[in-house]
């Protein structure tokens, strides 16, 4: 939660016994962001995102401004914006390596006399495999389950390491092959609409 409030915008929302902190685009528009209302919407999540982070370092009150400013420039001036997101969602064909890259940063900071365990993702990682099952089996009603199989026989190296990197990663889950597409799994199963702040 930010410790700098540039723009006034951060404001306390009660339900029931418990309080919530939410910084408010309505606010900060009045508070010096003017326009910010037009902002297409993903920009108004970026800007908010950026709101709630401000701390003066990685997130400064000019990022800030920058962002509001698209509105004139329309992402002329490339500005480099910190985006923290609650949680990341991958899938397998890009989402492996991600992993591979982890556990090579763990081997690096062991050879190096560092704590491996400090290697983790930094918010939560949700990894979907949707894209290597192949269809060799169809039209029968045990067609599913054998082309789950032979995903595994075909890639069982894969699953062990996929297994090993959600035993040893905090903030990461693998869901197995056959239980569908990312973003349909995403919608079902793994995305939650309220984020707040977790303990430590």
């Amino acid at each position: 939660m930010s410790r700098i409030d540039s723009f006034k915008c951060r404001k306390t929302l009660t339900v029931g016994a418990k309080k919530y902190v939410y910084y408010s685009l309505a606010a900060a528009e009045k508070n010096g962001l003017k326009g910010i209302s037009a902002l297409p919407y993903s920009m108004k999540v970026l800007l908010e995102n950026l709101l709630r982070a401000e701390d003066g370092t990685t997130v400064t009150k000019a990022d800030i401004e920058a962002v509001a400013k698209w509105l004139d420039d329309k992402g002329k001036a490339e500005k480099e914006i910190a985006f923290r997101p609650a949680r990341v969602l991958m899938q397998d064909f890009t989402g492996v390596p991600a992993v591979v890259d982890l556990a090579a940063m763990r081997d690096a900071m062991k050879a190096l006399g560092g704590n491996p365990q400090k290697i983790n993702p930094l918010v939560p990682v949700d990894l979907v495999i949707d894209h290597s099952v192949i269809v060799d089996e169809f039209g029968s009603p045990k067609a599913f389950k054998k082309n789950v199989d032979l995903e595994y026989s075909r890639n069982g190296e894969r699953y062990r390491f996929l297994k090993w990197g959600q035993q040893a990663f905090k903030n990461f889950r693998v869901v197995p092959p056959g239980t569908g597409i990312c973003h349909q799994v995403n919608t079902e199963y793994l995305a939650q609409t309220v984020w707040t702040p977790r303990k430590r």
